[in-house]
């Protein structure tokens, strides 16, 4: 049985369809349809609930996918140990917050893909709540987020930065004093379902801030966007690679409170890419360093 159509089987059962899992595989939507086919044929059995437009897993699919995760770890950790540093010149797919999307992240990938031409990288922005589940069910290879708290067993937790917490207000904005932009100024806020926004609904808590929240927005880009046309002020923490748009606003040091973003690498204990991830590791911290030193 083909490595190719367990992988392709994972692919489906990740992404919820054909045309999602083609994405992810590279392939076309038609060629995971004859691929699912061909395997069907292999184990001579259907894995698929057809009645529907789009194809569905049944009970014996379901099952399977455990076991051809497992089979294909089994290779990919084979690999790993037999071969080492060529292990590199594959494919990461790798998860990421939005606030890293801006200059973190294109910074790394662009030091990565000069080192190793011939790696392919999957990038897929999201949530960290929502991208430590795909890192848990193995649907991503790694993932730069922030967590809170201590991670579970089956995660390796590599951190990298620590972001303190700062008011951000528009550039032209002349007051330096936090409470009193809090008091007079609207307050944008980040979703509260993100690490962001619950980060800085416990900053106002704990300074005892009652605020005006005149609007609520998916993404930290959003909240300095409006923050940067004057509509209102917020609490973010204050990114360690931030881009031209973030550096130009004024942002005002807070009293902690014993909060803080911190952002790492998350994968699972068991990752089969290892090295990759170590050369990860290493490309983001330079460059946070070089950052954070006025390089």
């Amino acid at each position: 049985m083909s490595l190719t159509l367990l992988r392709t089987l994972i692919a489906v059962a990740d992404r919820g369809s054909f045309a999602a899992a083609a994405d992810q595989v590279c392939v076309s939507h038609a060629a995971v349809g004859q691929q699912m086919r061909k395997l069907e044929d292999l184990v001579q059995t259907e894995l698929f609930d057809r009645s529907e437009r789009s194809p569905r897993l049944n009970a014996v699919g379901l099952a399977l996918v455990p076991r051809a995760r497992a089979i294909v770890q089994d290779y990919d950790q084979m690999l790993d140990d037999l071969i080492g540093e060529a292990r590199l010149y594959g494919e990461l797919s790798l998860g990421v917050v939005q606030s890293t999307m801006r200059e973190l992240v294109p910074r790394v990938l662009k030091e990565l893909v000069e080192t190793y031409p011939q790696l392919h990288v999957r990038i897929v922005p999201g949530l960290s709540e929502d991208l430590t589940e795909q890192v848990e069910r193995r649907a991503l290879d790694a993932a730069i987020l922030a967590i809170s708290g201590p991670p579970d067993t089956v995660f390796n937790w590599r951190p990298f930065a620590v972001e303190p917490l700062v008011l951000i207000a528009a550039a032209d904005v002349t007051e330096t004093d936090a409470e009193k932009l809090l008091k007079t100024r609207p307050f944008i806020r980040h979703s509260r379902r993100a690490t962001v926004g619950q980060l800085a609904d416990q900053w106002l808590t704990k300074a005892g801030c009652s605020v005006e929240a005149t609007m609520e927005l998916d993404s930290l880009e959003s909240v300095a966007s409006m923050v940067s046309h004057d509509l209102g002020v917020s609490v973010v923490p204050d990114i360690c690679v931030p881009d031209t748009a973030f550096s130009a606003l004024r942002r005002i040091p807070l009293d902690s409170h014993g909060l803080y973003r911190q952002l790492g690498i998350l994968t699972r204990s068991d990752c089969a890419k290892t090295r990759l991830v170590d050369g990860l590791l290493a490309a983001v911290t330079r460059i946070v360093t070089d950052t954070r030193d006025g390089g």
